[in-house]
């Protein structure tokens, strides 16, 4: 017999893991767009999913931004179904909120999630890459985006409402990807945004990683992840932190929360702004800007009875010794 493509068995081992945790029985959803990296992570979790007593389906989303979306979407559909997959098309509409990137993550991420509980799914699984992890950590470095943004993207999270989301291939290149396809004989679709210099993701890919590998030598894209992936672990230990101090320190206020100056003053600054944000984002659904979480510390740090920060959804103003976070009307 011949041997198994290095390309199919790294991949296999990669969703074999990752699912390695759900009971028999569980369906899952596979996000498939039709590229190298979907395409192969839907075939290996067909593979997978047999032996493992799992049931598979598909989600492709046409978002409609591009000429002939809708057969391409359909193609995606049928490279499913010819792996024994049960497959489903959505179209979606894109208004362009935040930008048409962003406006359709948000699309697509509300289908499977919506697909998931339609189908009790234990779990969504992403076609992500090293490569996409990498382009993930330099992107937020060039905005300062601080820890929350350079960590990437989990391997696996649980959302707010309850959708598990599994990345099996994040320790995998995107190279890869393409050899379980081309030994797989299966013809993934090629996005042509992929190559459209408008789009950061896009520089950074077929401009920045090349020169800095070109100038630093072999590695860059895997020492990114590896960064995502310590700065992931300090960051679930500062929560655990930040969960119980805020325990102690917070109460509820008048239209608002409040947190005590002393508590807040006594905690190292990398603690205390966690905190604040945490406050925020908790309480009124508003994630701060570094600018707007130092002003607000400053309450804390240097106190010269200034009045109340209007911040987005909410103000905060020193009151004796509270820092009180109020609704805005």
């Amino acid at each position: 017999m011949p041997s198994l493509s290095p390309a199919i068995a790294e991949i296999r081992l990669a969703v074999r893991t990752a699912l390695a945790d759900l009971p028999e029985g569980s369906t899952v959803i596979v996000a498939l767009s039709g590229g190298a990296d979907s395409l192969a992570l839907a075939a290996a979790t067909a593979f997978e999913a047999s032996r493992l007593g799992l049931t598979v389906a598909s989600v492709t989303i046409d978002h409609g931004l591009q000429e002939a979306s809708a057969e391409v979407a359909a193609r995606a559909a049928d490279s499913a179904k010819a792996l024994g997959l049960d497959a489903l098309v959505v179209r979606v509409d894109v208004d362009g909120a935040g930008g048409p990137e962003a406006a359709a993550r948000e699309a697509r991420y509300r289908v499977l999630r919506d697909a998931a509980a339609d189908a009790g799914a234990s779990a969504v699984l992403l076609g992500h890459t090293l490569d996409d992890q990498a382009e993930t950590v330099l992107l937020g470095l060039a905005r300062g985006s601080g820890a929350a943004s350079l960590q990437g993207m989990s391997p696996a999270r649980e959302d707010e409402e309850g959708t598990r989301w599994l990345r099996p291939l994040l320790g995998v290149r995107r190279e890869t990807t393409r050899a379980f396809c081309a030994a797989s004989d299966l013809q993934p679709w090629e996005d042509p945004h992929n190559q459209d210099a408008r789009f950061a993701r896009v520089r950074a890919r077929n401009s920045v990683l090349p020169v800095l590998e070109a100038e630093l030598g072999p590695g860059i894209a895997e020492a990114l992840a590896r960064t995502a992936e310590q700065l992931r672990e300090d960051t679930e230990a500062f929560d655990e932190m930040i969960h119980e101090t805020i325990e102690d320190i917070v109460e509820h206020a008048e239209a608002g929360i409040s947190v005590s100056v002393a508590a807040l003053a006594a905690n190292p600054a990398a603690l205390r702004n966690r905190i604040i944000r945490l406050v925020v984002d908790s309480e009124f659904g508003v994630s701060l800007t570094r600018t707007q979480t130092v002003e607000v510390a400053r309450l804390v740090t240097d106190w010269s009875g200034q009045g109340p920060i209007d911040l987005p959804g909410c103000s905060a103003v020193r009151r004796g010794g509270q820092l009180v976070f109020a609704a805005r009307d």
